[in-house]
């Protein structure tokens, strides 16, 4: 079924986000997902979508001000109630007059824009349809719990997934004519009993409900491979940390860049502290150690080097691990000299050093305020946070 992407139809969506994840040993929908809490994928999905004018998440009262930071007034928040469909109706509350209401689990993170398009199309056609797959294993059915007393025939089974789509009026009548049917594990249930009819939309088995510590490991696996076969790099982040004494007698490099003055840093090197400290940022976003591992102060014929070369062996070291720098943020903390007028000079050797745009290099500096050895002028220091990709 194909539906226009460009198309925009006022479409709703409820995302039910109100379990208590006694499974998981606590709520999952805040679980880490790729560096997200769990429901935020879902939740950003429908918001992506053009279609969707309303997105409305149920879920516990104490969840609201996490929503509410990460997406602002994008999203209507309504409380999760006693049982799902309570929780559905709470958020249907919320809808304005759509014409399609999508529900949800938040507990689907993998679900897919063009998989919610066709639900919803077909939602307008029958009233009402859910995403499912086609059931893979042998089925069996019991009635003690402990012996098998039948197996239904697999070809006419389907697992139901969501979203699960309807019409604004078919979901209105349903949740008005059953509400106390709090015994149901989805709505499409409430359409089977009024005699409504269902339409069946062939999802994907990667639309996996979380429900199990194993499961998030496997959500995690195929986010990986959807985005490898996507060509889509993964970011991997590194923080890099490096201080030197300052003395006289030694030139002041930063960054690569000479910066006058009557004292310089102290090191085995240049003593470079913002080329050392965004090296081992790199370095350490894709786990390949520190520059000590690579240039040890024990090896005295390199005494003196200039910090580019540590910089180019790092850069050759991301390379045969498939990655590259797509951003730096460089903070150096000194007292003197004051290193403003130097910014641009510095940003620009940077960017030289790394191969990186001007524009994804950050530099600046802080005081000390006095304070310490650095406060004193007899130490610089330096923080780096660099961005990498995994090609």
């Amino acid at each position: 079924m194909t539906v226009n992407r460009a198309q925009t139809h006022d479409w709703a969506a409820v995302i039910a986000a109100g379990g208590s994840g006694v499974r998981m040993g606590g709520p999952k929908q805040f679980l880490p997902l790729a560096g997200r809490p769990l429901l935020f994928h879902s939740v950003s999905l429908f918001l992506a979508m053009p279609e969707f004018s309303d997105v409305i998440v149920v879920t516990a009262r104490e969840n609201f001000a996490a929503l509410e930071k990460e997406f602002g007034g994008k999203v209507k928040l309504a409380p999760a109630g006693a049982t799902r469909l309570e929780s559905v109706r709470n958020g249907f509350a919320l809808a304005r007059r759509n014409p399609v209401i999508a529900v949800h689990d938040g507990a689907r993170p993998l679900v897919t824009a063009q998989l919610a398009r066709e639900v919803c199309a077909a939602a307008l056609k029958t009233g009402a349809a859910v995403a499912a797959v086609a059931v893979k294993d042998t089925i069996k059915s019991s009635a003690d719990g402990l012996t098998v007393s039948a197996t239904p025939e697999r070809a006419k089974l389907w697992a139901a997934q969501t979203p699960q789509c309807y019409r604004r009026e078919a979901l209105e009548e349903l949740l008005s004519r059953f509400p106390n049917a709090g015994d149901v594990s989805d709505e499409s249930q409430l359409a089977e009993h009024a005699g409504m009819p269902v339409a069946l939309v062939p999802s994907f088995y990667g639309n996996i409900k979380i429900t199990t510590p194993e499961d998030l490991v496997l959500a995690e696996a195929l986010m990986d491979t959807e985005r490898k076969s996507a060509g889509v790099p993964a970011q991997r982040v590194g923080f890099g940390y490096d201080l030197h004494r300052m003395v006289e007698g030694r030139p002041l490099i930063l960054g690569g860049v000479h910066i006058p003055h009557n004292k310089g840093l102290l090191g085995h090197s240049d003593g470079d502290v913002a080329l050392h400290a965004v090296c081992d940022a790199a370095l350490g976003a894709v786990a390949a150690g520190e520059i000590g591992v690579y240039f040890p102060p024990t090896n005295l014929t390199i005494m003196g080097i200039s910090s580019k070369v540590i910089a180019e062996k790092t850069l050759e070291v991301l390379a045969g691990r498939g990655a590259e720098l797509a951003q730096m943020d460089v903070t150096v903390i000194a007292e003197e000299p004051k290193l403003m007028p130097h910014y641009q000079a510095v940003r620009e050797s940077l960017s030289e050093i790394f191969r990186l745009p001007l524009d994804c290099v950050s530099f600046k500096a802080k005081s000390a305020e006095g304070l310490g050895p650095i406060g004193k002028g007899e130490a610089m220091e330096c923080h780096a946070v660099v961005t990498a990709r995994i090609k």
